[in-house]
C-alpha cells in the first residue's frame, strides 16, 4: 500500500496515538507541510520518528487515519523599540487516528518540494508481551 509519510514525529507523540483515541497535531516542519498538500481527509498516512532524511526500507511507524487537515498561515509581529518585524509562518494541523503498526517497504525517491511516500506493508505477525 503506498501512502504519504510523516516523519520526526515525536516518539511520545507516536505512543499517545496507539492508545487509540483521535489526536489533533499542529506540524511546523516543512517537508510535513509539503507531504500534507497532496494528503486528503480519509486517507492513510505512515508516521515515524526517523527524520526524512534517514527514512528507509524496515524502518517502523504507524499507520493512521487522516480525519481533518488544516494547513493556514500565521502572522507573528515582533516591535521592539528600534524594528518592527512581521513574519509569516505556515502550520498544518491534522487529526488523526491510529490504525495499525507497520514497516516501509519502500521509499519513494523525491526531491527538495516533493511529498515523502512510501510503500507500506501492515504488520501481521503479533506476539504478546
Amino acid at each position: 500500500m503506498k501512502c504519504a509519510a510523516l516523519t520526526g514525529i515525536s516518539p511520545s507523540v507516536i505512543a499517545e496515538l496507539k492508545t487509540g483515541r483521535a489526536r489533533t497535531l499542529e506540524l511546523n516542519s516543512a517537508h510535513n507541510i509539503i507531504t500534507l498538500t497532496e494528503a486528503a481527509p480519509g486517507e492513510c498516512i505512515f508516521m515515524t520518528s526517523v527524520n526524512g532524511e534517514d527514512l528507509s526500507p524496515g524502518d517502523s511507524g504507524i499507520m493512521v487515519d487522516l480525519l481533518a487537515l488544516t494547513i493556514s498561515m500565521k502572522r507573528v509581529e515582533v516591535v521592539n523599540p528600534l524594528y518592527y518585524e512581521e513574519r509569516e509562518r505556515m502550520s498544518a494541523r491534522v487529526k488523526v487516528q491510529f490504525r495499525g503498526t507497520t514497516i516501509a517497504r519502500g521509499v519513494e525517491e523525491r526531491k527538495w518540494g516533493d511529498p515523502t511516500m512510501v510503500e507500506i506493508i501492515r504488520s501481521a505477525c503479533y506476539r504478546a508481551g
